[in-house]
């Protein structure tokens, strides 16, 4: 079982910055993929990056290469996405999730992949 809690969403101008954390409880964190996905209202939720457990490979959505980083810290069982050149159309509510994989290079694009969600944090980014 893995809980997970983000923080670090808020209100930001078009062009600034943000970093979100997430908290993960459970002694076998370092052995699940994690992901950030995004849902904007009346919108399906969508993925947004992904790091693998073992090799720490990243993978990211077209929408936001090159300008947001997600990073693991095993030993504190913490996942950031650091977020820049925000664009209002990055506003919307951001999850955090963890996959269980037997695989150390296993990543998900795919919500189904994923067994365990953080409530949401919210990220609004003015124009």
């Amino acid at each position: 079982q893995v809980q997970l809690v983000e923080s670090g969403g808020g209100l930001v101008q078009a062009g600034g910055s943000l970093r979100l954390s997430c908290a993960a409880s459970g002694r076998t964190f370092s052995t699940y993929a994690m992901g950030w996905f995004r849902q904007a209202p009346g919108k399906e939720r969508e993925f947004v990056a992904a790091i693998t457990w073992s090799s720490g490979n990243t993978y990211y959505a077209d929408s936001v290469k090159g300008r947001f980083t997600i990073s693991r810290d095993n030993a504190k069982n913490t996942v950031s996405l650091q977020m820049n050149s925000l664009k209002p159309e990055d506003t919307a509510v951001y999850y955090c999730a963890a996959a269980r994989s037997s695989s150390g290079s296993y990543y998900a694009v795919s919500t189904r992949r994923y067994d365990y969600w953080g409530q949401g944090t919210q990220v609004t980014v003015s124009s």
